[in-house]
């Protein structure tokens, strides 16, 4: 089952809890809220939007809910960019490949790593 997209705040507000879970919402706005310039009241509907979705779970303990990542923000990522390619790009990829190609700026790990799913697709593709 698919989750629901995010926007780039939840997804930063996602790596921000990866590294620092289990946190409470007052830590997390204070550590992350802070730096973006997010009133607590603001992180909590975020991270309660999060946990509706899916992608945070809460445990109370001695009184406060502590939140941590149901998923991984490598999950909330594909969903993101999966969103992104259907919605956006209608599906194709050809036209972010092309702005990766205009840009210039792939690391030599990043194009092993993208010549190896490339080798993968042309394996698991079915003939037509």
């Amino acid at each position: 089952m698919t989750r629901p997209s995010i926007g780039d705040q939840e997804l930063a507000l996602l790596h921000y809890l990866a590294e620092h879970e289990p946190a409470s919402v007052g830590e997390v706005a204070a550590g992350f809220g802070e730096a973006h310039g997010l009133a607590r009241s603001t992180v909590l509907t975020m991270m309660e939007r999060l946990r509706a979705k899916g992608y945070l779970k809460r445990r109370q303990a001695q009184g406060v809910y502590r939140y941590s990542a149901a998923t991984g923000p490598g999950e909330a990522m594909r969903s993101a960019v999966g969103s992104f390619v259907e919605n956006t790009l209608r599906g194709s990829v050809s036209p972010f490949v092309a702005w990766m190609a205009e840009r210039g700026e792939v690391s030599d790990d990043e194009l092993a790593e993208l010549q190896a799913l490339v080798k993968r697709l042309k394996g698991t593709r079915k003939e037509k």
